[in-house]
This record gives structure tokens, C-alpha cells and sequence, in this order.
């Protein structure tokens, strides 16, 4: 299995986090990976797109984070970059993990991202995977 991880990186320690949950499921899935890191969530389909062109893999994790602020971004940010994976899924027949964090603050980002707890990055690479599986399966 080869898995591109695309990670937005606007809140690092986050995004950290959540690459580290990724690293361990890689590991337990014994799949090749790349990491690419990218400013925010809103660019991280269009280098899942040139990803899937090259060819070179077979499921992609998306991975990032988007917490409220005080203005209408959060909205814009949090449904273009679902929508965006979500186009690519389904038009393309690609295997994605949306690991992509959608919180109201920072705790709760934390929680989400840490491996020892919520660990969604690790979630979003097993997802990927099976769906990736599940695409190879012959009827």
C-alpha cells in the first residue's frame, strides 16, 4: 500500500500530532508513505489531485485542523476543503481519509489530534487503507 499524507500545517502542534498518530497506523498497515505539508486545510486537495495523477499511490489522508474564530473563514474553510476531498472521492474513485479537524477551540483540537486520545490521524490512515482494499476487492 502507498499512501500519500497531505498535512495542512497552520497549527503545528496539531499537526504534529496528528502526522505522529499517522506514522504509527502507517506502520501497523506496513504501507509506504510520503508526507507533504501544505499551509492550511483549503490547499490540501489540490495536492491530493496532483498526487492521484502521478499514479504513485493508492490512498490519501488528509490532515489538518480548522478551529472558530470570530468570522464567517471557519465555514468557508471547514466545508470547501470536506467538499473538495469529498469531489475527489467520489468523481475519481479515490481512497481518502479526512482527517481533517473541525473544532471550536484549541482543548478540543488537542484531544482530537493526540495520539493517546481522540488519535484521528491514525483513524484517517486506517480508513484510507480500507477503503483502498476495498477498492481492490474483485467481485
Amino acid at each position: 500500500m502507498r499512501v500519500l499524507i497531505v498535512t495542512g500545517g497552520f497549527y503545528t502542534e496539531i499537526a504534529d500530532m496528528l502526522e505522529d498518530g499517522a506514522l504509527a497506523a502507517l506502520k501497523q498497515e506496513d504501507a509506504h508513505y510520503t508526507f507533504i505539508r501544505v499551509p492550511g486545510a483549503l490547499e490540501i486537495p489540490a495536492v491530493i489531485a496532483r498526487g492521484a495523477e502521478s499514479g504513485e499511490f493508492d490512498a490519501f489522508v488528509a490532515l489538518g485542523c480548522v478551529i472558530r474564530g470570530e468570522t464567517s473563514h471557519y465555514e468557508t474553510v471547514c466545508n470547501e476543503s470536506a467538499r473538495g476531498l469529498m469531489d475527489l472521492a467520489v468523481h475519481y474513485g479515490l481512497a481518502i481519509g479526512n482527517g481533517i479537524l473541525t473544532t471550536e477551540n484549541m482543548a478540543q483540537a488537542v484531544y482530537r489530534a493526540d495520539p493517546k486520545q481522540g488519535n484521528k490521524g491514525g483513524e484517517a490512515v486506517r480508513a484510507a487503507c480500507a477503503v483502498a482494499r476495498a477498492f481492490s476487492t474483485k467481485s
